[in-house]
């Protein structure tokens, strides 16, 4: 598992573990942290290689005897992307064609990939299907995810490994370190009478408690069509605005802070206004989410607190 250190990575490692599976985790640590992976160190079934999946030969032995690869590593700073292009390019296309070329070298057969909702672009349809048309890619994250898709698809093809793609809105819960849940909490805790929120407090997003987002996985690995790659979306089905968001974690934190806004309809470069992804795939295979989205953001902020 690469990205094991990480948020929905550690919590997978974890799940997994308690299945009875021996796990390798692959962490740089670049973001990833000891602490999450403080439960999986004690168990004998646990291995850790710390190393970078820029390097493919440490891939390759580090994945020998495995049979099937979960790929959650990746930049996911789609807010500064722009501010260094080449690191999407790099840490996710790059690093997954060393995964699949790996797997080709290694002889795992299927591989789990961590895609996004956010190659579907600003799309015009909605809730979106797997099989909707792209449109005009608007972020570095989600072109580099894409490609990493694309290539997947091909070693299938190619090399007759499986793929699971897997097509995230934002996740939430314990372990959570990156978005804007944590953004909020972190400017509430230094000044808890403000609150600044990028864009006009409309986007409209949907989020999904991890556990849920780990079931999903799971499941489809297990009950999945036996065709060679298989695509999901996964979310909940509805979607919050951002100032919703925003006063249910103020509520969660028994605060009342004045709200400004800055940036119009998209907070930043590439931040679409309106994800919401059609889930009628995974949930034919009998999922279904535990946890609604403000129970996922009360949860988180529990967590952060």
């Amino acid at each position: 598992m690469t990205g094991a250190a990480g948020f929905i990575g550690s919590n997978l490692v974890d799940r997994l573990l308690n299945l009875g599976h021996e796990v390798v985790g692959y962490d740089n640590f670049s973001t990833g942290s000891e602490s999450n992976l403080e439960r999986a160190a004690s168990h004998s079934a646990f291995r850790l290689v710390r190393a970078d999946a820029l390097d493919l030969e440490a891939v390759v032995a580090a994945m020998h005897g495995c049979d099937t690869v979960f790929h959650l590593c990746a930049n996911a700073d789609v807010r500064f992307g722009p501010d260094h292009p080449r690191k999407d390019l790099e840490q996710n296309t790059i690093v997954t064609f060393n995964i699949v070329e790996a797997m080709r070298r290694s002889g795992a057969s299927r591989i789990a990939f961590s895609s996004t909702g956010s190659i579907y672009g600003e799309h015009s349809v909605f809730p979106t299907p797997e099989d909707a048309p792209f449109p005009v890619q608007t972020s570095l994250y989600g072109a580099s995810k894409l490609a990493g898709e694309g290539l997947i698809q091909a070693y299938a093809a190619s090399f007759g490994i499986r793929g699971f793609i897997f097509r995230f809105v934002s996740i939430l819960g314990e372990r959570y370190s990156h978005g804007h849940v944590i953004d909020f909490y972190r400017q509430l805790r230094d000044h808890p009478g403000h609150l600044h929120i990028l864009g006009d407090g409309h986007q409209r997003k949907s989020y999904l408690y991890v556990q849920d987002c780990i079931s999903a996985v799971l499941l489809a690995l297990d009950k999945a069509p036996d065709q060679p790659v298989n695509i999901f979306n996964l979310g909940t089905d509805e979607y919050c605005e951002i100032k919703d968001s925003a006063a249910w974690i103020c509520e969660r934190l028994g605060i009342k802070p004045a709200f400004t806004f800055e940036g119009g309809q998209r907070g930043w470069i590439g931040d679409s206004p309106f994800i919401f992804l059609d889930t009628t795939r995974i949930k034919s295979l009998g999922w279904k989410a535990s946890l609604n989205i403000r129970q996922s953001v009360e949860k988180t902020v529990d967590f952060l607190r």
